[in-house]
């Protein structure tokens, strides 16, 4: 007899469209059950009406509880993140880390677990990445700007809850954007002085979006922390955010710091 979050995981890994084959080797269980299970015992949308209720779809809506940890999954959301429909209902959301910031994967799956700690957290390899994944009902609920087609062709707006999570904490959310779309690089140049060539290397974040709306999602979060940054375009379409001055950085690096 498996437990309902083992019945549900092995379940929602059919619905991403693996084989009975895979599922059944991941997980130890038998096709025949896992078949069953499909066609007859616990269905997935039964599953998921068993799920605790959503602040937001609640009589008077709220906000999350862990509000904090909302800003930095919005930030990562609007970065790298997608919700899809599911064939059996429900739906899925997958933020896309990479590999080589193990760090960036457990603070994602950390931020989801505490925003809907009722509903499980996985990680799906992909080639050169990983996504971690939720599936549950509200996904759209708690971030409303998902809809049809990409992000950059479609108008991104927070509501005014969200908005007022993201005044409250916006430190997390300006992590979030630059833990997905963003980085911390170190740039270099060679000076002459008193005929010895001595060289110089100074720090700098970078963040590129092809949304004109998230783009200025994050630059309203720099200023309302002081943080002073330029504009540049990146290839054709993306827009490139620079912050290099000596005090912004120092900011950046107290609050934000380097993926790892």
């Amino acid at each position: 007899m498996y437990d309902l979050s083992t019945r549900k995981h092995a379940l929602v890994l059919v619905t991403q469209g693996r084989s009975l084959n895979s599922v059944s080797k991941e997980t130890g269980i038998s096709r025949a059950a896992i078949r069953e299970w499909q066609t007859r015992f616990e269905p997935l949308p039964r599953m998921l009406g068993q799920a605790a209720p959503c602040p937001r779809c609640l009589p008077a809506p709220g906000v999350p509880d862990d509000t904090a940890a909302y800003a930095y999954l919005l930030g990562l959301y609007l970065g790298d993140g997608c919700i899809s429909p599911q064939p059996r209902g429900g739906y899925q959301l997958r933020i896309a880390c990479a590999d080589a910031w193990p760090g960036l994967i457990d603070s994602c799956r950390a931020a989801i677990a505490a925003v809907r700690p009722e509903d499980r957290v996985y990680v799906l390899q992909r080639q050169g990445c990983v996504a971690v994944t939720s599936y549950g009902r509200h996904w759209p609920c708690l971030f409303p700007q998902h809809g049809p087609g990409k992000k950059h062709e479609r108008h991104i707006v927070l509501e005014t809850w969200q908005q007022q999570i993201v005044e409250s904490f916006p430190w997390e959310f300006i992590r979030g954007l630059v833990h997905s779309d963003g980085c911390r690089i170190t740039n270099w140049t060679e000076k002459v002085i008193g005929g010895v060539r001595k060289r110089y290397e100074y720090p700098r974040y970078f963040f590129t979006n092809t949304s004109v709306d998230i783009i200025r999602l994050f630059t309203n979060a720099l200023d309302s922390v002081g943080v002073e940054w330029k504009s540049a375009r990146h290839g054709s379409t993306a827009q490139n955010i620079s912050v290099a001055k000596r005090a912004s950085v120092a900011l950046m690096d107290a609050h934000v710091g380097p993926k790892h």
